[in-house]
C-alpha cells in the first residue's frame, strides 16, 4: 500500500425524502475518475453514505484512502457511533434501530477492505474536490429521469 487514493464524496437530495444523487471524485497519481448515481426516493443522508460506499467499492484492491466528505453524519457515524451500534446490535443509545443501518453496514464492510483516513470539509465553500463531488451528485439527480 504505497500511493494514496483521495476520494471526494457528496450527496444531494431534492426534497428530503425525494429524488437524490451521489457523486464521487477519485484522484490517484494525478488521474481523476468520476462516479455518480441516483435514486428516485431517498434522503440526503442515504446519498452521502452511498457516495462513500460506491467510491470505496469501485477500488479493485486494498488501498490507502483519504476520504473527504462534507457530511458530519458520515464522519461522526464512522468515527464515533459505529462501534457502539455494532456492540448494541445496530441499536442507538435509546435502543431504537439505527437509521440507514443497511448502508452503514455496507460502508463498514468497504472501509474494512482499505486503510481509510477521514477528512471533513465545510460544504459549499469553494473547496475544489468537494465542489466537483457536489456537481456529480446533482448530475446523479438530474439523470434519474433520463434513464
Amino acid at each position: 500500500m504505497s500511493e494514496e487514493v483521495v476520494i471526494y464524496t457528496d450527496g444531494a437530495c431534492k426534497g428530503n425524502p425525494g429524488p437524490g444523487g451521489w457523486g464521487a471524485l477519485l484522484v490517484y497519481k494525478g488521474v481523476e475518475r468520476e462516479l455518480w448515481g441516483g435514486e428516485a426516493d431517498t434522503t440526503n443522508n442515504r446519498m452521502e453514505l452511498s457516495a462513500a460506499i460506491q467510491s470505496l467499492a469501485s477500488l479493485t484492491r486494498s488501498c490507502r484512502v483519504k476520504l473527504v466528505t462534507d457530511s458530519e453524519y458520515v464522519m461522526r457515524g464512522m468515527q464515533e457511533w459505529l462501534p457502539n451500534w455494532k456492540k448494541r446490535g445496530w441499536k442507538t443509545a435509546a435502543r431504537q434501530p439505527v437509521k440507514n443501518a443497511d448502508l452503514w453496514q455496507q460502508l463498514d464492510e468497504q472501509v474494512n477492505r482499505h486503510q481509510v483516513e477521514w477528512q471533513w470539509v465545510r460544504g459549499h465553500t469553494g473547496h475544489p474536490g468537494n465542489e466537483r463531488a457536489d456537481q456529480l451528485a446533482n448530475r446523479g439527480v438530474s439523470e434519474l429521469g433520463s434513464r
